[in-house]
């Protein structure tokens, strides 16, 4: 039986590894599952931006699911595609492969009503009895799913259990928790907001540099949700050059370049992104290398 989500605690969005040529490795990739395990996270979020999961076909989705599914903590596989009919097919396929649950974004491209946003929404969350993550990031889809919006799909849709929010601003959380009545389990989104997202009521952390910093992750979650103190400070202040490395649109690239300098992955990327070259490599693996200089221990 599949161990089933909380959606508390730290998720790493996984990164996906390529091997010289441009295939998926899988190996390297279920050491970094288990490497993360070790850490002490709670769950595995696959596919998903970071994961590099709209530059893969539809078998190499559902070979890494394969590869991740089956371990003591849940896997939940990010829910992407252009059309309803895409992600309604995709959402069943991840439950046979015995994912956990889902995470759900809005079609890729189209930016649509907000009538057209919650009935795509509305068709997957009907199509799967998983539990349900949605996935609100108006920056990078141009769609914004907003509290009201949220509150009448969970409404709707008992199997919506939670919100990943990366819109950036920390009254989201406010405001979901007062019209949900605390029905739905918050999640940060965006790094540099944990300790902020964790005081305004978020108890989840789907986390990017935790694929290179999965110690850190872990001390800096724990400590932000025992309130504020001196020690939460001292390692958010070290942590927070790292944490805006998941901000940028080159993302995925400096998160794998951290991964390559700790050792715990390499910074290969699929066309058509390119390693980070020139001085912005530069600039990132500076941020990088400080904080490896000055590592808490």
């Amino acid at each position: 039986m599949n161990p089933q989500p909380s959606f508390a605690g730290v998720w790493p969005a996984i990164t996906t590894p390529f091997d010289e040529s441009g295939r998926i490795d899988h190996e390297a990739l279920a050491e970094h599952a288990d490497r993360l395990m070790k850490a002490g996270i709670q769950g595995l979020v696959a596919l998903g931006s970071l994961g590099e999961g709209g530059s893969l076909s539809l078998p190499e989705k559902r070979a890494v699911v394969k590869t991740l599914v089956g371990r003591t903590v849940p896997v939940i596989a990010s829910v992407s595609a252009l059309a309803t009919d895409q992600a309604v097919a995709f959402a069943r396929t991840a439950s046979d492969l015995g994912v956990s649950g889902l995470m759900v974004l809005p079609p890729y491209a189209y930016v649509g009503t907000e009538a057209e946003m919650e009935s795509h929404m509305a068709e997957i969350f009907s199509a799967t009895p998983l539990p349900c993550m949605l996935y609100n990031n108006p920056i990078a889809y141009g769609t914004d799913f907003s509290p009201e919006v949220i509150r009448r799909l969970a409404d709707s849709h008992p199997n919506l259990v939670a919100v990943k929010e990366s819109s950036g601003d920390v009254r989201r959380l406010t405001a979901l928790r007062a019209l949900t009545e605390g029905r739905l389990l918050l999640s940060v989104g965006v790094d540099d907001l944990v300790v902020e997202g964790i005081a305004a009521g978020a108890r989840g952390w789907i986390a990017g540099l935790v694929n290179a910093f999965p110690e850190e992750s872990m001390a800096l979650y724990r400590l932000a949700l025992s309130g504020p103190g001196v020690e939460c400070e001292r390692l958010y202040r070290w942590f927070l050059p790292l944490l805006r490395l998941d901000t940028g649109p080159r993302f995925v690239q400096c998160i794998k370049l951290a991964e390559e300098r700790t050792g715990l992955g390499r910074e290969r990327v699929r066309p058509p992104r390119r390693p980070l070259a020139g001085p912005e490599r530069t600039e990132v693996l500076s941020v990088i290398d400080r904080a490896l200089a000055t590592r808490p221990s």
